[in-house]
């Protein structure tokens, strides 16, 4: 099988195609054949060595979606369609940047569909991220009024047409003015060019603040994000697109807003069930809801992919398809 193998941390063209004996799975694993999967932030941040307990050589890949080859315990049949996302895929263990992908049996959800494979590829994290911050970590309701900084990465696109079929309003960010256009087409009601600083924009149309905050660039943007919330509002940190991790001289009761609320989701915490993902999947398939992709490109085109990634001109999902 081919696999894009990480010998040493750094630019994409660190991502080696070679070819691989395929896997034989051992007790408690499922070999499956890897259809297609998404591009993800941290695995960009993996290349750049940015995770200090990922060992190397490694295939990196953090979700994917595929037909099972084979399956020790007989749970699964050859052919089923699974997906498969987090749960130490590409860190702990080779991930889903190969043709083929030995995965723990705990991380498959099974679904039924006719979609393309690119459409599902797009689907695994995108959608589990976006399903855990708007409905466990944020509780939105009807009504409410919602800012989502980071509009267009493919979570805040996905969260835009969530919320907005949810009946809330969405203020989207995005720092390229040429972008506004594609926000609004997706939902959002209202754009925000974001410099950095956006209290006195979600004021202007939001005097006492918003109900709800979505933060995806990171802890750069957090502290200016929790002062656009209203009191007794939450802001929800679930991305990190600026590629920071931490808060410099963090001092809580400087940093947030009397009776505002913080928390985080993290998809390798809390998961969604194999009935969401399904339900979600009818959902594309009656058109209720479109996938956010940004731009699709072949297995052999991994490098390409990775560059387009850090370049930032996409708005939505890139998908590796086999």
């Amino acid at each position: 099988m081919k696999a894009a193998v990480l010998y040493h941390p750094g630019a994409p063209e660190e991502l080696i195609l070679e070819e691989r004996p395929i896997p034989t799975p051992a007790e408690g694993q499922v070999l499956v054949k890897v259809k297609a999967f998404g591009l993800n932030r941290s695995e960009l941040m993996t290349r750049k060595g940015y995770s200090p307990n990922v060992r190397f050589p490694r295939v990196l890949g953090i979700e994917c979606v595929g037909e099972v080859e084979a399956d020790p315990s007989g749970e699964y049949s050859k052919g089923q369609q699974v997906m498969a996302l987090m749960g130490g895929m590409g860190r702990n263990f080779d991930g889903s940047y190969a043709q083929y992908t030995l995965l723990p049996r705990s991380l498959l959800h099974t679904f039924q569909s006719r979609l393309p494979w690119d459409t599902l590829g797009a689907i695994p994290e995108m959608f589990q991220t976006v399903h855990g911050s708007l409905n466990l970590a944020l509780g939105i309701q009807k009504g409410e009024t919602l800012l989502i900084r980071g509009g267009t990465s493919s979570v805040g696109m996905l969260a835009t047409q969530l919320a907005n079929k949810a009946g809330l309003t969405v203020l989207a960010t995005t720092r390229n003015p040429r972008k506004e256009e594609a926000l609004l087409v997706n939902g959002a009601s209202h754009v925000l060019i974001d410099e950095g600083h956006l209290k006195e924009q979600v004021r202007a149309i939001v005097p006492e603040g918003v109900n709800k905050v979505l933060e995806l660039v990171g802890t750069s943007t957090l502290k200016d994000s929790l002062e656009c919330l209203r009191p007794g509002g939450t802001g929800c940190m679930s991305g990190m697109l600026s590629e920071t991790w931490t808060v410099t001289d963090f001092a809580p009761m400087e940093f947030i807003p009397a009776t505002v609320r913080l928390t985080i989701y993290d998809s390798g915490q809390i998961t969604s069930p194999t009935e969401a993902f399904q339900d979600f999947i009818h959902q594309v398939e009656a058109d209720q809801v479109k996938i956010p992709i940004s731009q699709v490109f072949t297995f052999g085109q991994i490098v390409e992919a990775h560059r387009f990634m850090e370049s930032n001109q996409g708005a939505g999902k890139i998908v590796i398809l086999h």
